[in-house]
C-alpha cells in the first residue's frame, strides 16, 4: 500500500512537470481557445491540457503500477482511451460538429464493450428480482458512457472547474469502491486514484487564472474514464450501485439534464450552446470567477458526502434519501434560475400552500 501511495505521488509530479510542455504543443498545433461572446477568457488560451493528464495516467498504469492491473482490462481500456483522446485533440484543433464528437465517443464506448469486456450484465430490482440484460447490455452500456462523458464535458466552462469537480468525484468513487461496494478486485480503486493523482498534478496549471485549459481532450477523457470506472461497480446493477455514481456526479448530471430541459422548453436544439449553465447563473448572481468555482466544488463535496450515506443505509433509507435529494435539488435549481428565471413550479407550489394555510388561519 505504501508503494502504491508513493507511485501515485510520482504520477502527480509527472502530470505537473509535463503540463508546460503540453502547453507549448497546444500552441504549435493551433489548439487555442480564442475569446468570444461565450468564453470567459479575455486572451487566447492553449487548450488540450488533458493530454498531460492522459500521458501521466498512461505512464503510471503501464510502468509504475503495471503489476496492479490485469492485461486484458488495461489494454482493452487503453484502446478506448486512444479513441477518446484523438476525438478530443481533433476537436480542440479543428472544432468538430456535435455528431462527429458523438461518433468518436461511440467508437470509444464500443471498444470498451467489445474489447475490454466492461458492461452491465444484469439488473436486480427490489420486489421484481434479477434480470439478465442479454444483448441489451451493449446499448445500455454505450448510452451510460455517452451520457456521463458528455455531462463532464459540458461543465468545463471555467478555470479548474471540471478538473476539481472530477477529482472530488474520483476520490469519492475510489473510497466507495474500496470500502463499501463488492468490487471484486482492488485494481479498480487503484486506477481511480491514479487518474485523480494525474489531475491533481495538472490542477495548479488549470486553476484561475489558468495557464492552460483542460480542453475537450481533457474533459472527454476524464468523463469517459469516470463512466468506465463506474461500470466496474455496475456489472450487476442494483438500486444502490446505480444511484451512487449518479449522486457522485450530481453537479455535471444536474447541469446537463437542466440544460437539455431548458433548451427544449425554449424550443432550441439540444446541442445549441447557451449561457444558462450552473457556473453562468452563479456568476450572474454576482460571484467572481474563483468564487463560482469554489462554490461548485462545495456543491460537489455535498453530493460526495450524500453518496457515502447510501452504502450505510437500508433500501428504504436509500429511497427516502433519493427523494430528499431530488426535492432539495429542484429547489436549488429554481432559486438560481437554471431552467430560466420564470420557471419555478415547486417554489410557486410551496408559496401557494403557505398562502392557503395563512388565509385559512385568518378565517
Amino acid at each position: 500500500m505504501f508503494s502504491i501511495i508513493v507511485k501515485l505521488f510520482v504520477t502527480m509530479l509527472i502530470a505537473a512537470g509535463i503540463t508546460p510542455f503540453v502547453r507549448k504543443i497546444a500552441f504549435v498545433l493551433g489548439a487555442v481557445d480564442n475569446p468570444n461572446a461565450r468564453r470567459v477568457n479575455k486572451k487566447p488560451m492553449p487548450t488540450m491540457g488533458g493530454l498531460a493528464i492522459f500521458m501521466a495516467y498512461t505512464f503510471a498504469t503501464f510502468v509504475l503500477l503495471r503489476n496492479q492491473f490485469p492485461t486484458h482490462v488495461l489494454f482493452g481500456t487503453f484502446l478506448g482511451e486512444i479513441a477518446i483522446i484523438l476525438t478530443g485533440m481533433i476537436d480542440d484543433v479543428k472544432e468538430l460538429k456535435p455528431r462527429q464528437k458523438m461518433l468518436g465517443i461511440f467508437i470509444a464506448a464500443l471498444l470498451i464493450c467489445l474489447i475490454a469486456g466492461i458492461r452491465m450484465d444484469e439488473v436486480t430490482l427490489p420486489i421484481f428480482g434479477t434480470f439478465q440484460l442479454g444483448w441489451w447490455s451493449y446499448p445500455i452500456t454505450i448510452f451510460w458512457i455517452l451520457a456521463i462523458t458528455n455531462a463532464v464535458n459540458l461543465i468545463d466552462g471555467l478555470d479548474g472547474l471540471a478538473t476539481g469537480v472530477s477529482i472530488i468525484a474520483l476520490f469519492t468513487m475510489g473510497v466507495i469502491a474500496y470500502f463499501f461496494l463488492t468490487v471484486p478486485y482492488m485494481y479498480v480503486s487503484v486506477m481511480i486514484f491514479t487518474l485523480a493523482a494525474a489531475e491533481i498534478g495538472f490542477l495548479p496549471h488549470n486553476f484561475h487564472p489558468a495557464k492552460i485549459f483542460l480542453g475537450d481532450t481533457g474533459s472527454l477523457f476524464i468523463g469517459f474514464m469516470i463512466s468506465v470506472f463506474s461500470l466496474q461497480g455496475l456489472k450487476n446493477v442494483t438500486f444502490i450501485t446505480l444511484i451512487i455514481p449518479v449522486i457522485i456526479l450530481g453537479v455535471p448530471i444536474t447541469d446537463t439534464t437542466f440544460a437539455m430541459l431548458r433548451r427544449i422548453l425554449n424550443k432550441k436544439p439540444i446541442s445549441q450552446a447557451d449561457k444558462g449553465h450552473l457556473h453562468h447563473r452563479l456568476m450572474v448572481m454576482g460571484l467572481s470567477h474563483r468564487q463560482t468555482v469554489l462554490t461548485i466544488y462545495g456543491i460537489a463535496l455535498i453530493f460526495a458526502f450524500i453518496s457515502l450515506l447510501y452504502p450505510l443505509s437500508p433500501l428504504w433509507g436509500g429511497l427516502l434519501l433519493t427523494v430528499a435529494v431530488l426535492i432539495g435539488l429542484e429547489i436549488f435549481v429554481e432559486l438560481i434560475g437554471l431552467m430560466g428565471p420564470n420557471r419555478q413550479p415547486l417554489l410557486h407550489f410551496i408559496e401557494g400552500m403557505i398562502r392557503g394555510r395563512k388565509n385559512h388561519k385568518e378565517k
